[in-house]
């Protein structure tokens, strides 16, 4: 008899095949037999009108504190992830000296928005080696799987102290050496690999510049050469202009060390509209000369939201907003109604030009249910000459309303999502960026796998929409060979046994709003995945209409457990 058989649902396997209607057999945190009429199981779920798909595999998340603190890993495991992916974009917490304990929070706080205090309070910072970073989170019982990857910023400081910070001093060739032993130790130790950042937008929450902005070709290679010795481990790299050159460095790495690598590709604003298929082209010639890399790319635009819940909206550069709400009064939004206090703060921003939004070409009240695939006819823009008037009145009126703004900061520069499904449909790039754990007060990307499945597969217009087969491929098979995992994201049988069951037509989030669960009272956006029934975890039910079943099957995942 089988643990569990989801009956008479429509499985979309995650291989690309067809939907079918079949039944689904567990036993052992594994898949046994799909097939009609399979034998009974000790427990069964009728799956009727509902998709039976693989978890998702969530490829790019900075939960590295989360690991530690929050056994659910919220809000992804709400969107029917069953594992994630953290350690990406060259910044970690591991590994670390106590030396620099205050270094490694505030690059964390400034690149990835996780507040300081939450990282002082949440964490016992009880490791120093990456392999020590490992067993404190396998130390920690969680609903879902998560995996993680070795940063170059820790390594890179680990090695070089703060001589590694300041940008002035290059690594002698026996800290190249030691970079090479450590990432090298941390694959061998259970990393899924070793990222790094070539971003000038990555920076401490001092200002200075993340660590391995100006790292040369010689310390990469050197590292990566270190790596492809373990015949383990991949490669994850976010880079900006000038493309050309940050590329042939990436691709050398690949080269030296045999091992895969997948880079950041997005529509950048300040770019020209077309600027990311200089990275497909680029890699359409890697993988012709025989190396693997793949892009991760965005399903949607990368948006900044703004409330008065949150750290950045329009009304902060008035000085009469900002001393009202430092009295910190309970009717600070009856106070922003009144006709004096909204006529001095709108002459006051007037007067400044700080409004955040306006640095974009648009933005937009998000609505409720959330709408990400904005109209430009109804931007802040459009509407302020509708009523005659400016986009700060009409900014001003959304968020004292109670409403936020969704400026899309990437992938929107043709004011629609052409571009995104461009660079979707790429046979080169897998779906990720989304973020979950990181900006924690401005950006909620987390239920990108939500939004891939329920828009490009349901909601987008007929001619542009994507089969449901393919999108699972990408949110589950091909997630999680980018990552080495190769013992996930199917339903065949033996497969580990990660499953949701989906109501297909009720599919979608709730709209984001700011709480304040972290460690320290910390703040973020948070939002819960919508007809979600159930979601399975190596056999076990975790989830079943977005509540947690009390269900703790999940494990962190490293060592050889999984992968190639």
């Amino acid at each position: 008899m089988h643990d569990l058989v989801i009956r008479g649902g429509t499985v979309v396997d995650g291989t690309g095949a067809p939907p079918r209607t079949a039944d689904v057999a567990i036993s052992g945190g594994r898949i046994r037999e799909v097939g009609e009429r399979l034998s009974a199981g000790r427990r069964e779920i009728d799956a009727s009108g509902l998709l039976v798909t693989p978890g998702w595999v969530d490829v790019h998340t900075h939960y590295d504190g989360n690991l530690l603190w929050d056994p659910l890993l919220t809000p992804s495991s709400t969107h029917g992830v069953t594992t994630v992916v953290t350690g990406n974009c060259g910044v970690g917490l591991a590994p670390v000296r106590a030396a620099d304990l205050d270094w490694t929070i505030a690059l964390m706080e400034g690149v990835e928005d996780i507040p300081g205090d939450v990282m002082r309070g949440g964490l016992a910072w009880d490791w120093e080696s990456f392999p020590e970073y490992l067993d404190a989170v396998a130390r920690v019982p969680r609903a879902i799987d998560a995996a993680t990857q070795v940063p170059h910023a820790a390594v890179r400081v680990f090695a070089m102290g703060e001589r590694g910070i300041d940008h002035a001093s290059a690594p002698t060739d026996d800290e190249i050496r030691r970079m090479g032993e450590i990432a090298a130790e941390a694959v061998v130790a259970g990393a899924l690999g070793f990222s790094t950042s070539r971003s000038v937008n990555h920076h401490a929450s001092d200002g200075r510049l993340t660590p391995t902005l100006t790292a040369s070709a010689a310390e990469l290679v050197g590292i990566a050469e270190a790596v492809g010795r373990t015949g383990l481990g991949v490669f994850e790299a976010v880079f900006e202009d000038p493309v050309d050159a940050h590329f042939e460095i990436l691709r050398r790495m690949c080269e030296v060390s045999g091992r895969p690598m997948s880079v950041t590709t997005l529509q950048r604003p300040g770019e020209p509209s077309d600027g990311y298929r200089r990275i497909l082209r680029h890699l359409d010639a890697a993988n012709a000369a025989g190396l693997r890399m793949r892009g991760q790319v965005a399903p949607r635009p990368v948006g900044l939201l703004m409330s008065l819940a949150g750290r950045v909206h329009p009304l902060l550069g008035s000085a009469t907003y900002r001393a009202l709400a430092a009295e910190g009064g309970t009717d600070l939004t009856a106070a922003l109604r009144t006709s004096d206090v909204r006529e001095r703060i709108l002459g006051e921003l007037r007067a400044s030009g700080t409004d955040p939004a306006a640095r974009f070409a648009h933005s937009f009240e998000l609505g409720t249910p959330p709408s990400w695939d904005a109209d430009v006819r109804r931007s802040l823009t459009a509407l302020a000459a509708e009523r005659n008037t400016d986009q700060i009145e009409v900014a001003y009126d959304v968020v004292t309303g109670g409403g936020t703004i969704y400026t899309p900061v990437a992938n929107f520069t043709d004011g629609d999502l052409s571009a995104v499904r461009d660079m979707l449909v790429h046979p080169l790039t897998v779906p990720g960026l989304g973020d979950g754990g990181a900006h924690c007060t401005m950006i909620a990307d987390f239920d990108f796998p939500t939004f891939l499945m329920s828009y490009w597969a349901r909601d987008v217009a007929e001619d542009q929409r994507l089969p449901v087969e393919w999108v699972v491929k990408q949110q589950c098979a091909d997630t999680a060979a980018l990552v080495g995992l190769t013992d996930r994201g199917t339903l065949l049988p033996g497969m580990k046994a990660d499953v949701n069951l989906i109501d297909f037509d009720q599919l979608g989030t709730t709209s984001p709003r700011m709480a304040r669960d972290l460690p320290s009272d910390g703040p973020r956006l948070l939002s819960a995945g919508v007809g979600y029934v159930a979601t399975i975890v190596a056999g076990q039910l975790a989830f079943e209409d977005g509540e947690h079943t009390g269900a703790l099957a999940g494990a962190l995942v490293r060592g050889g457990d999984g992968r190639d």
